[in-house]
């Protein structure tokens, strides 16, 4: 039987030929790895690390740039309109009701007749104690007359001194009925004068609660109309305990500070005022003290009625000069207010700043930005500190609105350059 030593085969090289290619395939799949690895990281080197980890493209945003500004520093609140003066007009004598002399709604002047009391008892009661009156002053008459008689001869020892000291009594009582005389009269002349009820000052009447021929009384519950001021009027809102001291300064230094009304949707304005004053303590439920604040209201249809809610925006003070930023350039996270600014090589920087007061769309920087930065105002939603992002004008981005514009027209001139 023949075998492969018998053939003159040569069999010690079969192995290690069969294994080569399994080590070439190991070697490739490393040098791939490497391959990989070193694109990664310079992926991760550019400024696109982010969103190539995230899978998305380069964002598309808009800019803004920080500009300077004088923003309003201003305190909003609820407010209720409230009258200076509110009186339910009662009659001060009973009687029958004569007449009602006012149409509702109408606005009376200080002193206007409102409703008239049957005044005929009052004036046989005026002209019962004018009689009385005019008895008395006879008999004071008679008594001095009696009084000098009694004198005369009081100086010829011609009667006795104790007469003479009755007649001067009789005298001094005549008197005093007379001064008791007077005052009712008084009396009686001031109750004809209550038949005819008068408005203790100028402003609104309401609905009328009795009907001529009604009989009335100083004690009826509800009276024979409510009467309003309505011109000027108040507004009462709340101001935050903190704004106190910065109120103060400012109503120290310049006075009245200004307060505007505005309608329940806060966008009309009804009135303008001036803040009036604070309550005399602070709600401890809600840290907050009432402030009034008055305003004009002119007119027979004036625009605040009373017990109206209506918003209520007071100046404070006015921050000049500082840098402002859309109010959608603020993203708010765990490290509290901060804006993306864009940096050289369209990249954004995290930075953390310190909000002011907003106006008009407008927020004001209190630290972190300086005036000509710029910084994202939309698109931020998922941008992260070293984000690439495109700019408005490139790669055929649309521009925005407001920034964005400003953004592109200053790329459009540094191409051209």
């Amino acid at each position: 039987m023949s075998t492969d030593a018998d053939a003159g085969i040569d069999t010690t090289d079969e192995t290690p030929r069969r294994r080569r290619p399994r080590w070439v395939a190991y070697v490739c799949v490393i040098a791939g790895l490497v391959i990989v690895a070193l694109v990664g990281l310079h992926f991760a080197r550019s400024g696109d690390s982010k969103n190539a980890r995230d899978g998305r493209p380069t964002a598309a945003v808009n800019t803004a740039k920080v500009v300077l500004a004088d923003i309003p520093v201003e305190v909003d609140g609820i407010g209720t309109v409230t009258p200076i003066d509110t009186a339910t007009i009662h009659t001060q004598e009973s009687g029958v009701v004569f007449a009602l002399p006012f149409t509702e709604g109408q606005i009376v002047r200080q002193g206007q007749v409102i409703a008239q009391i049957d005044p005929r008892p009052y004036r046989l009661a005026l002209a019962q104690a004018q009689g009385t009156l005019a008895k008395d002053q006879a008999a004071l008459v008679s008594a001095r007359q009696d009084l000098a008689r009694y004198e005369t001869l009081g100086k010829l020892d011609s009667i006795a001194r104790q007469t003479l000291d009755q007649q001067r009594q009789a005298v001094r009582q005549a008197e005093g009925q007379l001064i008791y005389d007077r005052a009712a009269v008084g009396t009686a002349r001031l109750n004809l004068e209550y038949t005819a009820v008068k408005a203790p000052f100028s402003g609104r009447v309401g609905l009328r609660q009795v009907s001529v021929g009604s009989y009335v009384t100083p004690s009826d519950t509800n009276g024979l109309v409510v009467l309003t001021r309505s011109d000027p009027i108040d507004v009462q809102f709340s101001v935050p305990q903190g704004q106190l001291d910065a109120i103060r300064r400012r109503q120290g230094d310049t006075g009245p500070m200004p307060v505007t009304a505005l309608d329940q949707n806060g966008q009309s304005v009804l009135a303008q005022g001036r803040f009036s004053t604070f309550d005399n303590q602070i709600d401890t439920t809600t840290g907050t003290v009432k402030a009034k604040a008055r305003f004009a209201n002119p007119g027979a249809q004036p625009v605040l009625f009373p017990n109206q809610f209506v918003n209520v925006r007071m100046l404070v003070d006015t921050l000049h000069q500082v840098p402002v930023v859309p109010v959608s350039a603020l993203r708010h996270g765990a490290p509290g207010d901060f804006v993306f600014v864009v940096q050289p090589g369209s990249t954004v920087k995290l930075v953390v700043v310190k909000t002011g007061p907003s106006n008009n769309g407008k927020t004001a920087v209190l630290s972190g930005l300086h005036a000509g930065d710029v910084v994202v105002s939309e698109g931020a939603d998922g941008l992260d500190d070293g984000s690439k992002v495109r700019l408005p004008g490139q790669h055929g981005a649309q521009s925005g609105a407001g920034g964005g514009s400003e953004g592109s027209g200053h790329r459009r001139r540094h191409q051209s350059q």
